[in-house]
């Protein structure tokens, strides 16, 4: 329960005006613009109201046994989630076991949300548009190959990310810079703002 207010905490206090969210937590973003405008009309003008930013395109990936349930790392079928650092065989056997729709058309449409769950990860990870993959895969026989596919697109576009992991998790004094440096920051750009706002609210 006091999630929203914690995160509309953080948006307040370093005056976030555009904040990346996915749609279910719109509402959020919108507790923090309300709180905003109500501080600022008792005491003046204060806070920044933010805007989330969603993003159109993968803003909402599905589970790969469900398409009907937001993909979750708490989701109690593990085949359902891809993890970032999930290793290569894992990721595979996740896509291959993916469930899909009937017929063997890949074509991004209402009535097949498996495919068209699958289009949206494929298309984010490989740079193509939807209807590119649509092209691509028109003369299909099946879904085995455009799985594969997908799976390909998805190990290329973490292994970057798994490597850099893997570098700093090894690397412990590169993580406790990082959060010193992180803390500074963090009551420099907090520290003066807090004293603004005690001033206006009169507990200083």
């Amino acid at each position: 329960l006091d999630y929203p207010v914690l995160m509309a905490a953080d948006i307040l206090l370093y005056q976030g005006e555009a904040v990346p969210v996915g749609e279910d937590q719109r509402q959020h973003v919108e507790l923090a613009r309300v709180i905003a405008r109500k501080f600022n009309n008792l005491y003046g003008e204060t806070f920044k109201e933010p805007q989330e930013l969603i993003q159109k395109e993968a803003a909402r990936i599905m589970s790969l046994t469900n398409p009907a349930a937001k993909m979750s790392k708490s989701d109690s079928d593990k085949l359902g989630c891809v993890d970032l650092l999930d290793s290569p065989e894992q990721i595979r056997e996740k896509f291959k076991k993916a469930v899909t729709d009937s017929g063997k058309d890949i074509k991004f449409l209402a009535d097949k949300p498996a495919i068209a769950n699958l289009m949206t990860v494929y298309s984010a990870f490989s740079g193509l548009s939807i209807k590119e993959i649509e092209q691509k895969y028109q003369n299909a026989e099946g879904y085995a190959e455009f799985k594969s596919d997908v799976a390909d697109a998805v190990l290329s576009g973490l292994t970057d990310f798994q490597k850099n992991y893997n570098d700093i998790k090894n690397n412990p004094g590169l993580i406790e810079k990082a959060i010193n440096d992180g803390v500074k920051k963090a009551k420099a750009l907090a520290e003066p703002m807090m004293k603004i706002i005690k001033k206006k609210i009169g507990l200083v």
